[in-house]
């Protein structure tokens, strides 16, 4: 075997292997790393009723805390992984455009 696959199996071991244990209650950077989302999209996909925290928590920026066995049951389905997927994108896009359309808008006020 070569050197350049001995390293990329062993940089796919630490990335990609799960821990030993995971906790009964997963915050929003464990759920992100479990179902391979960046942490940032969490509070979208809660926003849009694809994850339930835990409890029902008071205030919308408290921490949240989510099941491991419904995150991993989602990390395991692929039908909810694209939804989400999809989901995502549809909303960065969205963002995106308006960040542009106000960029945009504020151009042409200062140059009028």
């Amino acid at each position: 075997m070569s050197t350049y696959y001995k390293n990329q199996d062993s940089r796919y071991d630490s990335e990609i292997q799960p821990p030993l244990f995971l906790p009964a209650r997963l915050d929003a950077k464990q759920t992100a790393k479990a179902l391979g989302f960046q942490e940032h999209d969490i509070p979208v996909l809660v926003r849009h009723g694809q994850l339930e925290p835990l409890g029902n928590p008071p205030t919308p920026n408290c921490t949240k805390y989510f099941s491991r066995v419904e995150i991993m049951g989602r990390a395991d389905d692929p039908s909810w992984l694209f939804k989400a997927t999809k989901l995502i994108y549809q909303h960065w896009l969205g963002k995106n455009a308006n960040r542009k359309s106000n960029r945009h808008e504020n151009e042409s006020s200062h140059t009028e």
